[in-house]
């Protein structure tokens, strides 16, 4: 008899880097990516399998890049990067489109929702983000605006389990 392993899934949400009090190369930025990475390292203890991230600039590749990493010693989980249209990156500088591009290959799947940019596009992305997983880890300051706040809120409506890591506090929150 041959059993099959019940995967479960989590998508990984949070801020783009201008919404940080900080830069990415203060201390603070490094103690926000040890968090996160050791977020994932207990969703992944607790049987987290499969991993989803909407490619965003800064938390959205930060989670893609530790998710990539934890992969060499535990091959069983998997990355999928869910673009919300192919030109995702055309107005980044070259540095974040390089990181972009060397993630991108390294996923176990790359999803493009759409060929050209709509107003609805990041928002359909963050649905989708939500709709197939079980959890969301966010980085998330509480804020009522922007795409981070729109996929915790729809992530309580669909009454996934969420941890939240405040970037202003460094608490994490179940």
């Amino acid at each position: 008899m041959q059993t099959s392993l019940l995967r479960k899934s989590c998508a990984l949400t949070g801020h783009c880097p201008a919404r940080f009090s900080f830069g990415e190369d203060n201390d603070k930025c490094s103690m926000l990516k040890a968090i996160l990475k050791e977020q994932i390292e207990t969703l992944v203890n607790e049987g987290i399998t499969d991993f989803y991230t909407g490619m965003a600039l800064g938390v959205d590749q930060w989670a893609a890049s530790i998710v990539l990493g934890l992969k060499k010693k535990n091959p069983f989980i998997r990355l999928v990067a869910v673009l919300a249209y192919e030109g995702q990156a055309n107005d980044w500088n070259e540095e974040q489109r390089n990181i972009y591009f060397n993630i991108l290959p390294l996923c176990d799947d790359v999803i493009t929702l759409q060929t050209q940019y709509t107003p609805l596009c990041m928002h359909e992305c963050n649905k989708y983000l939500v709709y197939h997983s079980d959890r969301l880890l966010a980085v998330y300051d509480g804020g009522q605006k922007g795409g981070t706040a729109y996929t915790v809120k729809y992530a309580k409506q669909k009454r996934l389990q969420i941890t939240i890591i405040n970037p202003n506090t460094m608490t994490v929150k179940l």
